[in-house]
């Protein structure tokens, strides 16, 4: 099972895998660039290949620029790929393409590239790599606008600037992030690549994960599932769209037949050696978290139960952490870091642990709800699940 965040994640580590797995429409993907780089000191220029494997730029091709920057380069891959064309002498490339034709013309200067995205050039041939330039630009744009806002923001704040200047302010960058989604996602849905709808999709998702203070939304579990299918329904003949979306479907958090019966007992101690039972919490609505201080994806949800537990502990709610940790240390190092400050348990027998056939465990975290009378009423809530959930019965 996997928590949202973690799903993200996942695309993070699959972007560049999803645009290289082999799309069988066409059996055919060699291709030639054929381009000219203006006023460049480079020597040669690279084409770079991301392989599924490493998921790293490949060189696999050089060629050495000649009168007036011209250049030529070629590879035979099997399948649909993402290829960026870099100089030597620079860490970012010049332009990123799509093989979905034969031939492809590029022309571009020097120094156009100064960021982690390609610069301005010109590209013909390719319908797939033309879309693919305009949403890594738009992209660029949307996101350097944001930034500048917040920067403009955060300086009136510093300076104790009336609320009433800026609450507009904060509105619009509202609105221009809510906008940065909908490109991207329009992006997803309207290209004819499917290479470019993974590209779209996973860029705004490791955007809004890997950078908290942006404040971006990430797509729900149940979007990126919406998404994933329209695109598989899309492009019927891709592999690779099918097997990533595989990979998803299967790691989506699942009922497993809990919910309507009686919450079997636990009786473990806490980190101070006190018996603790789960049957004493009667009375309550308790939120029982299966996890573990070497569980990655336990660890990115724990945020999302702190949220829970704060907002609504004082209304007859609280929540049992249930470890499958070996380490004590670990444990309670865990619990301080991540800030969980309410009942845990343990008998540090990690995956031989009493609780893992008792509640059928086959990974984590895995969690269920029990209400006042010891019923389950829900299981595997993530992310915004479970406030939903306990604002539907504690209200």
């Amino acid at each position: 099972m996997i928590s949202n965040k973690i799903l993200n994640r996942f695309f993070a580590i699959v972007f560049i895998t999803a645009v290289s797995i082999s799309c069988s429409e066409k059996t055919e993907r060699g291709f030639t660039i054929n381009g000219n780089i203006k006023n460049s000191s480079d020597a040669w220029v690279y084409l770079e290949e991301i392989p599924v494997t490493t998921m790293q730029p490949r060189i696999v091709d050089s060629a050495s620029l000649g009168k007036n920057g011209r250049f030529t380069l070629k590879a035979d891959p099997k399948e649909e790929s993402v290829f960026q064309v870099r100089l030597s002498k620079n860490a970012y490339p010049v332009a990123t393409v799509i093989n979905d034709v034969s031939r492809i013309t590029l022309n571009t200067e020097s120094g156009t590239a100064n960021d982690g995205f390609a610069g301005d050039y010109e590209i013909k041939g390719s319908p797939a790599s033309l879309q693919m330039k305009d949403f890594i630009q738009g992209y660029s744009s949307r996101l350097k606008e944001i930034y500048f806002q917040d920067l403009k923001i955060d300086s009136l704040k510093k300076a104790n600037t009336n609320a009433n200047i800026l609450q507009p302010l904060e509105a619009e960058r509202e609105k221009a992030a809510a906008g940065f989604k909908e490109f991207a996602i329009q992006t997803v849905s309207r290209s004819t690549s499917p290479a470019l709808s993974m590209l779209a999709l996973s860029y705004y998702q490791t955007t809004a994960n890997q950078n908290p203070q942006l404040k971006f939304e990430a797509i729900s579990n149940d979007d990126i599932s919406a998404i994933l299918n329209d695109i598989a329904n899309r492009f019927p003949q891709h592999t690779g769209i099918a097997s990533i979306k595989k990979m998803v479907d299967a790691q989506m958090p699942k009922e497993t037949g809990w919910v309507g019966k009686t919450a079997p007992d636990i009786v473990l101690a806490d980190t101070k050696g006190k018996e603790i039972k789960l049957s004493s919490f009667k009375g309550k609505y308790v939120l029982v978290g299966f996890w573990a201080s070497w569980c990655r994806p336990c660890r990115a949800e724990n945020p999302n139960v702190v949220k829970a537990y704060n907002n609504f502990n004082k209304k007859k709610f609280t929540v049992l952490g249930v470890s499958l940790d070996m380490d004590k240390n670990a444990w309670l190092k865990a619990i301080k870091d991540d800030g969980l400050t309410w009942t845990h348990i343990s008998d540090l027998k990690q995956w031989q642990s009493v609780v893992v056939p008792l509640y059928k465990i086959e990974s984590i975290p895995f969690n269920v709800l029990i209400d006042p009378e010891g019923k389950i009423i829900a299981e595997n809530l993530r992310g915004k699940m479970i406030e939903a959930k306990l604002q539907e019965v504690l209200r």
